[in-house]
């Protein structure tokens, strides 16, 4: 008898409820109701999206557990409940409808799934009261912590900034508060004062805190300018807690991933600045003398006041176009004096990576590619350019090839990568089916329904595959 080779999912969407064991809960319940049923689970069939929110479909252990069924790995599959899969009906009916088809019977914990109209047409109940539950839960949070924000309570903020520990609402005996840490606290003032009163740059602020061993909460060194520009520009510091200094949307495209993040954030979004008029202040206790704070930002807005005096440079050619390919920061302009002696009308030019700038990172350069003349460098940029415009057919060319390379990416659905993918992962597993069996490792008897079963499944991702290519040829 063919033994069932069961998997399990579990989710859970917010870093709360990782730290509160959520989802070692659902992981214990489902393994108990595999045990239940008489089932093995095999290690590395348990398939758990950490902190991963249910909106959306790109998350690590489901394309495992996707890639994993679509390879006939997986015949039994357990899950708490429909919203765990996804939040969205309609992704909860593509991710059961690829299961369904790929041959793996789906068991919920929360009820029991059948194959009648009206098990299915609960489900979709099930998926829509979910989907409309969350924007429910999240409106509700909204005008809760607005609430809270204008009766005054620092319970509406997300988290107390440095130099304050927030104080819960049950540890401060039923009143929540900012508590201020001392320690933290001086170096806090110690900002202020080098730049509202000392008048130093952000990154002289930086080098000194990393001379003085400053550590933030996290047991880093606060070694960024923006870290330092965020706490001058916090008002929580003057006693004006404020809420809702932004407002989150949805992410907007990048034209390439964030360097050194290749994988997308499972919580994307894109923070815009909203208005001071539109803050909502909550009072707490103060840091920083009124006074220097108004310093620090007079000296900010004189810094901004200069910059936009300034006439802007045309030297620069391919400002904002140069990529390191080495370590992926972009280049800057930079001047340097043809001699030992400056002077400012006998200089050189140079496109400078980023990373080769030991002060910009706690003073240890990140990379050490060279920097490159700016002269030589447009001027073999220009060569390129003038040599594409002057032949027509050049352009025509690189026309369609960007044509095809769009109808071959861009035009092409996700999904028929996947399929492809699939059906790679089904190849290798039919090969490893049949090796086994000539080397005696199974029998015929368990041999013949496994192997019929992949064909199956690699016959119906097959249809799936030329049925995706052909509406992707017709939306052309």
């Amino acid at each position: 008898m063919t033994e069932t080779r069961c998997a399990l999912y579990a989710r859970v969407s917010s870093e709360a409820q990782t730290r509160d064991n959520t989802i070692a809960s659902q992981v214990v319940a489902l393994q108990e109701r595999i045990a239940a049923d008489g089932f093995l689970l095999e290690p590395d069939h348990s398939y758990v999206d950490d902190g991963y929110s249910g909106s959306l479909l790109l998350r690590p252990a489901l394309e495992r557990l996707r890639d994993a069924v679509a390879g006939g790995q997986v015949d039994r599959l357990y899950v708490h409940a429909p919203d765990r899969l996804a939040r969205r009906y309609a992704h909860q009916a593509l991710l059961i409808d690829e299961f369904r088809r790929a041959g793996v019977e789906i068991v919920f914990l929360n009820r029991p799934i059948g194959g009648t109209a009206e098990d299915d047409l609960l489900l979709q109940v099930q998926g829509v009261i979910a989907e409309y539950e969350r924007a429910k839960i999240l409106e509700r949070s909204r005008r809760g912590r607005r609430h809270a924000a204008c009766s005054g309570s620092v319970s509406a903020l997300t988290g107390a900034p440095f130099g304050y520990r927030y104080v819960s609402r049950d540890q401060g005996g039923g009143l929540a508060r900012f508590e201020v840490v001392e320690a933290e606290a001086h170096i806090v003032r110690l900002i202020f004062a080098w730049v509202g009163l000392d008048r130093m740059s952000l990154r002289e602020v930086c080098r000194r805190l990393e001379q003085i061993g400053c550590r933030t909460r996290t047991g880093t060194t606060p070694c960024y300018a923006s870290t330092i520009r965020g706490i001058l520009a916090n008002p929580a510091y003057v006693g004006r807690a404020a809420f809702g200094r932004a407002r989150y949307l949805p992410p907007r495209p990048r034209l390439r991933p964030i360097r050194g993040h290749l994988q997308p954030s499972p919580h994307a979004t894109s923070r815009v600045a909203v208005p001071p008029e539109e803050w909502i202040e909550i009072p707490v206790s103060s840091l920083v003398d009124p006074a220097v704070f108004e310093a620090v930002h007079a000296q900010f807005e004189e810094n901004r006041k200069r910059k936009r005096q300034r006439t802007p440079s045309s030297d620069w050619l391919l400002q904002g176009l140069t990529v390191c390919r080495r370590c992926g920061y972009a280049y800057y302009g930079k001047r340097a004096p043809r001699v030992h002696k400056y002077d400012p009308t006998d200089t050189l030019r140079y496109y400078r990576c980023i990373g080769t700038d030991g002060h910009r990172f706690s003073g240890h350069r990140v990379c050490d590619n060279p920097q490159v003349r700016g002269d030589h460098l447009e001027e073999a940029v220009w060569d390129q350019v003038k040599g594409l415009l002057e032949d027509p057919h050049r352009v025509a060319g690189e026309y369609r090839r960007r044509l095809l390379a769009a109808r071959d990416q861009v035009r092409e659905p996700e999904e028929i990568v996947r399929l492809e993918r699939q059906m790679a992962t089904l190849r290798r597993g039919i090969g490893r089916l049949i090796d086994s069996y000539a080397e005696g490792i199974i029998d015929k008897a368990e041999f013949e329904p496994r192997i019929a079963g992949l064909k199956q499944r690699f016959s119906q991702l097959q249809e799936r595959h030329q049925a995706a290519v052909e509406v992707a040829e017709c939306e052309l």
